[in-house]
């Protein structure tokens, strides 16, 4: 629609984009939508030039204007000259002027009386003086009062001097207490601003800014004095920390609050102007205070020797008092700091930074949008460049110039508190190196006296905390979970150190930050020597475990030491720690190396050696052969236990690394061993058990090792990778037992033409198989690992190998909560109905396991269909269909439902935009005559207005307004249907599907969902119950309504309800105006925009069902590549909350692993009916909760119960006529030496005739010339 006069100003909301994944329609109607933006912006430009043309045309008759540059070259070079405009009589202007000021007696009407004012100069043009030196009232349309006698021009700036004085002492005592009487943050700045604007139009702004700044540093002065606390030598320095940390933060919201309010209102440089003389300067001056007493205290107690400056003038903020003159360069090295004081100083400048940080920020964002240069030192630079100043009129009011003019001076934004402590920065520099050392030392030294009080010493162990990594957080899969406690408490400290290092990159401080890079190097040569030393003492005067510590504490420094580097190295680029973390990155990978060994050759030389279970000779069964090898129970404990540590010490990679390292060696040792075994008949099936129980305690370990489904099912596609030889060898194992313990007329069967020439040369089938022995045994040991030809991975394989990761992996989380159309969130939706609606959550925060599926599943993008589908489900087990007719706008509901709250969250942040403008187009002109509704004009000023000024009361202006509501209505009716399709087109696609799906179930019961559909609907339902709560509407605008706003909030709801339900005929003759007035401009309209809204909600659903159907009838899954879970991971944690939804959500797996088990296993793919829901454990566990010790007792029972079933192993029925042929391509030399080790190739074996002749015959195949051989048997 195009409302030229009115709607002048059209935008479109980018930042709806940023949550959308827009498909092909959606970016059409996108770019439409922006295109017919730009078209009515430019006509409305175009529009009003063309009033400016004519009003001037009517002004000016003798200058022509022929086009649009000609009127703005004109504006650009006019000088108002109000001499020659006619005057006001002398008797009208005092009169007015009187009557005002007896007003202002009452208290009243003083905002009437500047709302008076305000409306006088913008709709008569009338210009008061807003200096001393100003004494007349310029209008800039037909009349001015200039011409008066001169002995009445002391009358009448008197007289407007005291009005003016009355007014600023009401808008300063408002400003004062503008933390009283605004409800909320937005209101304040919208209250500060108005404030400010009413103050410049009553004086120029250097005294508006001054007397601003007075009022703030009054309020500064009460902060300063409440908050930082006075430094004395009784002084807990803790506690000083506390007090300083607390008062940065509340000088920060003051600092974005003022901002905020003044950024619109003056230029530029003035903002940074006073930021930086009321707020930067003045903590400068108040670290100067703290700094000289903390130090002058110091110099007592050391005894030195103080000569103090005088101190300098109160007037110049930010001077920094002299500490020390030393009688010689060495003379301040003679005072140091301690450890404690050290901190204390490095906290504070911490705080300090971080307040330094947070402001730079904010002014870039400010310039940035100005595109005026802005460097990271937080100078703006403006050397030669053109930026827009203030320019004096005639009068003295201040106008902003249209000429860019060049400024050559630069402002500098960085607080000054640096040069606070600059004379002290010898001793500083001195004390770090000197304090940290000692530290080291004394904490090195107490690590010292417990190793020798202990006979087998081991290492106390500390969390890994991360103080000062800010943005540098290392990934969660490369931290350490548990290091040395001495190396924690040293590094803690180097960490608070370094702040001091941080602050000082000025050349002037270069001695702190070389002292502090000095004492790091010292101290971490000091540790890596220490750990080196305790490394030497494994296995002998030490257990395993203290290797485990070494080796995740040695990452620790070295990942600290690469951090320090990274934040230290923005000014030098140059690295800082290159030898320290070089040795480091030595020791890791010599560590890494000796913790592998070590396990593998326990393995080797202890472990495996079995004596008695491996006397492959004995003519006498193993425990019956129904036991496997003692060896092997105990290799399985091994590694578990193994596991144990590494999951519960070392970072997660490196742990996976060296187990699936350990465990490739293993099994490589193993099927070495098994290969050379020659048994005897009755020791033949203990091979046969041995190598399934090694085949199924790798399967189980399997699935802790392996990081990605992909690196599961796929090893082969990785290049040298450890999973990859693992399958190789349990593929090798597997055909050790095939060849071995196969029955002799089974082989002779298969194998009595020999090996498969065709493909003697080629290579071994099962490196194309990798899980080929895993498919063998799944008919006797269901396992959920499943070669990608048999259909991939179950939804249980997928918990089992999420929850055997060593940390939460997001990838796997998001994939498993995605698979199978979100099976396991639709289980825990449906616990969650008998879970209370608030647990608690790492100590007491709100957990809302609904609100954390559906943040999650919203954000999931390239997988509309699993939202849909799960939440469908949901509201139809519930039965909440009649909620999501009419979802309530409200937020103070006690009783609303959870599912409900989100999609009214979700879809009130895709029509803010709308809101905001029909709000603004309603209350345009309220905030100026929001008085004047309370309080009318009184009757006697309005006579005392003078004639010429052609002033319009604001009652008759009203009561017009009310005449043109129609229009009014029928502007804000065609916004609201107009933005419709663009706020469906930038809504997720999951919403959009949800929707869908749930419109199919509804539609038969609801006739108005037929036309716009539910979507569409619910969009306007939510937009009027917007309207018709005011605190929704001031918590998302900022504005408070009066009545008459909500007057016609309330009948543009009216109108629009009547639109959607089709009402044709209303009761209400507004809202049929309304219609007709919009039907009068654009026949059909509507229909159409509802029409096309409609069409974009359904048709990316559409596209989904297509897809999915697509798939289903070729049978093919609906996978998610890598990089797809990957994307849809970043977004969701960069969105708010993200990844603790997803933290929350795997914690709660993680403490119900059991019952998703046995709801998974009974539901049997979907198509049984689940097991009767329990409410969901939900209090969960911290990070820093200490791990339970290795039970080898438990692992024994699953590994007797779950995992191994001896006596059933034995009675398998294995179908070799199905696998030996599997082998007949197998090399014929690997075959012939597993034949040679048969039993039946024994020479005294005794045979029957018709085994002797089968076994000469296979000899003959496979040329095994000298049976004898078989009587040597395998070294063990």
């Amino acid at each position: 629609m195009d409302w030229r006069d009115e709607y002048a100003h059209n935008s479109f909301d980018l930042h709806c984009l940023l949550n959308s994944f827009p498909g092909d329609l959606e970016f059409k109607q996108i770019f439409s939508d922006i295109d017919e933006k730009i078209e009515q912006n430019a006509a409305s430009i175009d529009h009003c030039i063309k009033e400016i043309q004519s009003e001037f045309s009517k002004q000016c008759p003798d200058v022509r204007l022929q086009s649009t540059t000609d009127c703005f070259e004109w504006i650009n070079n006019y000088n108002h000259n109000p001499s020659k405009l006619p005057s006001v009589p002398h008797g009208d202007l005092i009169q007015f002027l009187k009557t005002m000021q007896d007003l202002l007696k009452n208290e009243q009407n003083q905002e009437v009386i500047l709302d008076l004012l305000w409306d006088l100069s913008c709709q008569s043009s009338v210009s008061f003086p807003c200096t001393l030196s100003g004494t007349s009232f310029h209008c800039l349309s037909r009349t001015s009062l200039h011409s008066v006698e001169d002995q009445s021009s002391m009358d009448i700036k008197s007289t407007w001097d005291d009005i003016r004085l009355h007014l600023r002492r009401f808008l300063v005592n408002k400003l004062q207490n503008h933390n009283e009487t605004a409800e909320n943050p937005q209101q304040k700045i919208l209250l500060k601003n108005k404030c400010m604007e009413q103050l410049l139009f009553l004086y120029p702004e250097s005294e508006v800014i001054v007397k601003y700044q007075h009022i703030q540093n009054k309020l500064l002065a009460n902060l300063l004095q409440n908050c930082f606390p006075s430094y004395s030598r009784e002084s807990h320095l803790d506690r000083m920390v506390h007090g300083y940390q607390s008062a940065m933060l509340k000088l920060y919201s003051m600092i974005k609050e003022d901002f905020n309010t003044l950024h619109e209102i003056l230029a530029p440089f003035s903002t940074v102007k006073f930021i930086k003389e009321t707020y930067l300067n003045t903590i400068t001056e108040e670290m100067a205070k703290l700094f000289e007493k903390f130090c002058e205290l110091q110099f007592k107690e050391n005894a030195v020797r103080v000569v103090k400056t005088s101190k300098s003038s109160s007037k110049h903020r930010g001077a920094v008092h002299a500490l020390v003159i030393p009688e010689c360069p060495e003379k301040g090295r003679n005072f140091s700091f301690s450890l404690h004081e050290l901190t204390f100083l490095a906290q504070i400048i911490k705080s300090l930074l971080k307040l330094e940080k947070n402001v730079q920020e904010l002014f870039e964002e400010m310039f940035l949008s100005l595109k005026m240069p802005w460097n990271t030192s937080g100078i703006l630079e403006t050397s030669q460049k053109e930026v827009v100043i203030e320019k004096p009129t005639t009068n003295g009011a201040c106008i902003l110039s249209e000429q860019l003019l060049p400024v050559k001076e630069a402002t500098l934004l960085e607080i000054g508190w640096k040069t606070a402590f600059k004379d002290i920065t010898l001793p500083m520099a001195h004390s770090i190196l000197t304090a940290v050392e000692e530290f080291s030392t004394e904490v090195l030294q107490q690590e010292q006296n417990e190793r020798s009080s202990a006979v087998c010493y081991t290492m106390n162990l500390a969390s890994d905390q991360q103080i000062w990594q800010g943005s540098c957080l290392t990934p969660e899969e490369d931290q350490p979970k548990k290091i040395a406690k001495f190396c924690s408490d040293i590094m803690e400290k180097l960490d608070t150190m370094l702040p001091l290092a941080l602050a000082c990159r000025d050349d002037s401080f270069q001695e702190i930050r070389a002292n502090f890079v000095e004492a790091c190097c010292k101290v971490a040569t000091a540790v890596l020597a220490r750990l080196q030393e305790r490394s030497k003492e494994v296995p002998s005067k030490a257990p395993l475990r203290n290797l485990h510590t070494l080796l995740s504490t040695a990452v620790y420094v070295f990942q600290h030491l690469t951090q320090y580097d990274n934040l230290m190295k923005e000014t030098t680029k140059k690295p800082i720690f290159l030898v320290p973390v070089q040795r480091y990155q030595e020791f890791i990978n010599t560590l890494q190396f000796q913790v592998t060994d070590y396990c593998v050759r326990v393995c080797a030389t202890s472990i495996l050696q079995d004596a008695e279970s491996h006397h492959w000779e004995d003519y006498k069964a193993f425990y019956e052969g129904e036991r496997c090898s003692f060896s092997l129970q105990m290799w399985h404990y091994f590694c578990w236990a193994l596991h144990h540590d590494l999951w519960t010490i070392l970072p997660p990679n490196i742990a996976q690394e060296i187990l699936a390292e350990v465990l490739e060696k293993s099994l490589g040792l193993l099927a070495s061993r098994y290969a050379r075994a020659h048994p005897s008949y009755k020791r033949t099936p203990q091979i046969r058990l041995d190598v399934t129980t090694i085949l199924i305690c790798t399967e189980n370990i399997l699935w802790s090792i392996c990081p990605s489904v992909q690196k599961l099912l796929n090893p082969h596609e990785y290049i040298d990778d450890k999973i990859f030889k693992i399958h190789t060898h349990c593929n090798n194992l597997f055909t050790t037992l095939v060849v071995l313990t196969s029955p002799l007329r089974e082989l002779y069967k298969t194998f009595q033409h020999g090996i498969d020439d065709s493909g003697s040369d080629a290579l071994n089938p099962f490196l194309d198989q990798p899980l080929y022995w895993i498919s063998s045994i799944t008919h006797f040991y269901p396992s959920f690992l499943r070669a990608p030809s048999a259909g991939g991975l179950t939804t249980e394989a997928h918990l089992k190998l999420l929850l055997s990761q060593p940390c939460c992996n997001w990838n796997l989380l998001l994939k498993t909560l995605l698979h199978h159309d979100g099976l396991l969130l639709r289980i825990l939706l449906n616990s969650s109905m008998c879970t209370s609606e608030e647990q608690v959550f790492d100590g007491g925060q709100r957990s809302n396991l609904i609100e954390a599926i559906f943040q999650i599943l919203y954000h999931c993008n390239f997988s509309p269909q699993t939202f849909g589908n799960v939440f469908v489900s949901y509201m139809e087990e519930q039965q909440l269909w009649d909620f999501l007719y009419n979802i309530p706008a409200s937020t103070g509901m006690e009783s609303e439902l959870e599912v409900m709250r989100c999609l009214r969250l979700a879809l009130t942040d895709a029509i803010k935009d709308i809101v905001r403008q029909i709000i603004s187009l309603v209350s345009t002109g309220r905030n100026r005559d929001m008085s004047l509704n309370k309080h009318s004009v009184p009757e006697c000023l309005l006579k005392s207005i003078p004639s010429e000024w052609n002033y319009t009361p604001e009652e008759t202006k009203r009561k017009e307004s009310r005449k043109g509501f129609t229009r009014l209505a029928a502007q804000a009716v065609s916004i609201v249907i107009s933005k419709l399709p663009t706020v469906i087109a930038c809504l997720p696609p999951p919403i959009k599907y949800f929707f869908f799906l749930s419109e199919r179930k509804m539609s038969k019961n609801f006739v108005e969902l037929k036309k716009a559909g539910l979507l569409v609907w619910n969009l306007i339902v939510i937009i009027c119950r917007i309207f018709e709560d005011g605190n929704t509407v001031e918590l998302l605008t900022g504005a408070s309504l009066d009545r008459g706003s909500k007057e016609k909030l309330g009948l543009i709801c009216v109108c629009l309800e009547s639109i959607m339900r089709e009402q044709t005929s209303s009761p209400n003759q507004m809202t049929q105006k309304v219609r007709q007035s919009i039907e009068q401009q654009k026949p059909n309209w509507i229909e159409r925009q509802l029409l096309k809204a409609r069409k974009l909600s359904t048709e990316g659903a559409f596209m989904t069902i297509q897809k999915s159907t697509t798939l289903e009838e070729e049978d093919i899954a609906l996978e998610l590549t890598e990089q797809k879970i990957n994307t849809m991971v970043l977004d969701i944690c960069h969105k708010p909350g993200g990844s603790e939804y997803l933290r929350q959500i795997y914690h709660i797996m993680q403490l119900n692993e059991e019952y998703l088990k046995e709801q998974l296993f009974s539901m049997n793919g979907s198509e049984e009916k689940p097991l009767p829901t329990r409410p969901l454990k939900m209090t969960l566990r911290s990070a820093k909760t200490q791990p339970s010790a290795f039970n080898p007792f438990r692992v024994h029972k699953v590994f007797s119960e779950n995992m191994l079933d001896k006596s059933a192993i034995t009675k398998w029925d294995w179908n070799w006529s199905n696998l030996l042929p599997n082998y007949l391509r197998l090399d014929k030399m690997t075959f012939s030496a597993l034949l040679k080790n048969r039993w039946e190739m024994r020479k005294d074996e005794t045979l029957e005739e018709e085994e002797k002749a089968m076994v000469e015959h296979l000899k003959q195949i496979f040329i095994i010339q000298n049976p004898s051989a078989s009587d040597n048997t395998e070294e063990e």
